[in-house]
C-alpha cells in the first residue's frame, strides 16, 4: 500500500493513514492496522483521536485485544485527545477478549479523568462483566447506569 502511494506520488499523511486504517477494520485486517500505526511513527505522521478509535476499532473487532490496548497506550505517548469513543473501543475490545477487569480498569479510568459514560460504555463493561462470569460487578454497573443517569437499552440488559 505504501509503496503503491510513494509510485503514484500520493504523500503519506495523517488523512491518508487514517483511511488506509478504517479500511483494513472494514476488510478484518487488524494486523495491517497495527503495521500501518508504526509506519506512521517511522514516516513523522502525527496520529489523531481518528487514527487511535479506528485503530482500536480494528484490533477489537478482530480478536487483538492486546495490540487495542497497546494502541490506547499510545493516546498518552502521543499527546492524542482521548474521547468516550476512544475508551468504548477499547472497553469493547477488552469484552470480546474477555478482559472483564481491563474493561473495568477502563472504566474505572475514564471516572478518574472525569469522562462521562455513555449507553455503549456501560453495555459493553457488562458483557466483559457477564462473559467472565462476574454477575456482581455486572449488577453494579447497572446500578451506577441508574445513579449516573445513563439511559440502558436492549442491548444492556442482554
Amino acid at each position: 500500500l505504501l509503496a503503491a502511494m510513494g509510485s503514484e506520488s500520493v504523500e503519506a499523511n495523517t488523512i491518508t493513514l487514517n483511511d488506509a486504517i478504517s479500511a483494513c477494520d472494514k476488510g478484518s485486517k487488524w494486523e495491517t492496522c497495527a503495521q500501518l500505526l508504526c509506519v506512521m511513527g517511522e514516516c513523522n505522521v502525527d496520529s489523531n483521536t481518528s487514527t487511535v478509535n479506528a485503530s482500536i476499532s480494528a484490533c477489537g473487532s478482530w480478536g487483538g485485544w492486546q495490540k487495542a490496548i497497546s494502541v490506547f497506550n499510545l493516546i498518552a505517548r502521543d499527546k492524542v485527545e482521548s474521547q468516550t469513543i476512544t475508551f468504548n473501543a477499547t472497553i469493547n475490545a477488552c469484552e470480546k477478549g474477555g478482559k472483564w477487569e481491563k474493561a473495568l480498569q477502563l472504566l474505572s479510568l475514564m471516572a478518574h479523568c472525569s469522562m462521562r459514560f455513555n449507553t455503549i460504555t456501560c453495555s459493553s463493561a457488562i458483557s466483559a462483566c457477564e462473559k467472565g462470569g462476574k454477575w456482581e460487578q455486572a449488577l453494579q454497573l447497572l446500578s451506577m447506569m441508574a445513579q449516573s443517569d445513563v439511559t440502558s437499552n436492549t442491548i444492556t440488559f442482554n
